[in-house]
């Protein structure tokens, strides 16, 4: 299962336990090596073994295991919190050609609270959100029928992501998709139990999903590309 992947040990769960309790640089620093051995490496291991599914399925969303991984440090330029470091291991598959915010992405993240799995636009550039709104609008009857799927709902549930409270300019309110353009992400997304993290199953159940999402991002992901560059989704699972 998972190209022979077991899980997180137990270490590397009880690791980001403790640094949630021991944020700073004077605890990480002695114990950097536990992290690279116990969160880093399974984590790159992980994503080698999604990366083996994805190029079957969908290998514009194969990512280099080093790009795909997270860094553990913590952007706090812009923010009240100044701990280093996030308490969390995460990655992310965007489709190839695209970066930042400019498209659609599956991603995954691990922490002793949960195990995150999600798809889709997340917080995108004023341009990115503008080419979205217009795609959803002029094909929403495509993307319903994407989010209606049984097995889609069953695994990820509803469309999720904040709104704006009206529709915004250009688009008719009485618009059938008039929720969808409201929304500035257009994100599926579910936690399920940590206990999940330290087991084989882990890689199961994010791959089912990963590939259950894969027609919804690529939909997104239209939007935000030239025409002409349409993934031909296989049968995923």
């Amino acid at each position: 299962m998972g190209a022979g992947f077991e899980g997180f040990p137990e270490a590397g769960l009880k690791f980001l336990k403790a640094l949630k309790r021991n944020n700073r640089r004077e605890w990480f620093q002695p114990r950097k090596e536990i992290y690279e051995r116990s969160v880093r490496a399974p984590m790159l291991e992980l994503v080698d073994a999604l990366n083996a599914e994805l190029a079957r399925a969908a290998p514009d969303y194969v990512t280099d295991p080093k790009k795909a991984v997270f860094r553990i440090y913590r952007d706090t330029r812009f923010s009240h919190d100044k701990t280093p470091y996030k308490t969390h291991v995460a990655a992310v598959f965007g489709r190839r050609g695209m970066s930042g915010h400019t498209g659609g992405m599956l991603y995954f993240h691990v922490s002793p609270q949960e195990v995150e799995i999600a798809g889709g636009v997340y917080r995108p550039e004023p341009e990115t959100m503008r080419a979205v709104r217009q795609y959803v609008a002029g094909n929403h009857a495509e993307m319903k029928k994407i989010l209606a799927g049984r097995k889609l709902r069953a695994a990820m549930g509803e469309l999720k992501g904040d709104e704006l409270t009206r529709v915004p300019k250009g688009f008719a309110a009485e618009h059938p998709a008039a929720d969808a353009i409201r929304k500035k992400d257009w994100i599926l997304d579910v936690s399920l139990e940590p206990a999940l993290a330290t087991t084989p199953k882990l890689f199961e159940e994010v791959r089912t999903r990963f590939l259950l999402m894969v027609p919804f991002v690529e939909f997104l992901n239209r939007g935000v590309r030239p025409a002409g560059t349409r993934l031909d989704v296989r049968e995923l699972l």
